[in-house]
């Protein structure tokens, strides 16, 4: 695939991997932490407190460069501001990436409230990043069940993201991942 996807590449891209799944009340958000984005991944976890879609959150996300604060740390005061229940966002500080986002969470949740009783999880991420949260999270935790929300951070809307640059360097880095993460075992076949 070359730096400019034609529009075979472009259609296989939005239709495999710049997803987003229905939606029902979920017993976990699952946030994953982010240094570009942070405005618009609390917005879309505070909407979906409000339309009452999660009942615990856990995030996940260690230092941000250049801040003395965590990804973990930004985000969950940002919810809590927000209006979410501080008892109910667990936290995760250490993660560095999207692996480590679900096996360092995994066991803060089954601490907290107990991975057998969780039956559903809703991923919240960039859009670029997209199937591979819940691909990632399929592999650690293949028994519960996974929806997807994703917020776009970028100067065009998702069906363009092949005419913005940063956008365009981002999904083609992340849609690269895919199978060379597959074969090393860092992630599992989602539905």
């Amino acid at each position: 695939m070359s730096d400019i996807p034609n529009e075979a590449e472009i259609a296989r891209i939005n239709s495999e991997h710049l997803i987003s799944t229905p939606l029902r009340p979920a017993d976990l958000l699952f946030v994953f932490g982010t240094r570009r984005g942070v405005g618009e991944t609390v917005e879309a976890a505070l909407d979906l407190w409000r339309r009452g879609f999660f009942r615990h959150a856990v995030v996940s996300g260690g230092m941000m460069p250049g801040n003395s604060r965590t990804e973990c740390e930004v985000i969950k005061q940002a919810m809590v501001t927000g209006g979410v229940p501080e008892a109910l966002i667990l936290e995760e500080h250490h993660a560095t990436n999207t692996g480590e986002n679900v096996i360092l969470s995994l066991p803060v949740i089954d601490a907290a409230l107990g991975q057998k009783n969780i039956g559903s999880v809703i991923c919240l991420g960039k859009i670029c990043t997209a199937r591979r949260y819940p691909m990632t999270l399929h592999r650690h935790w293949p028994e519960v069940e996974k929806m997807l929300v994703t917020i776009n951070p970028y100067g065009a809307p998702v069906e363009r993201w092949h005419s913005d640059p940063v956008f365009r360097e981002r999904v083609l880095l992340e849609w690269r991942k895919i199978e060379p993460y597959r074969i090393k075992g860092y992630i599992a076949d989602w539905p």
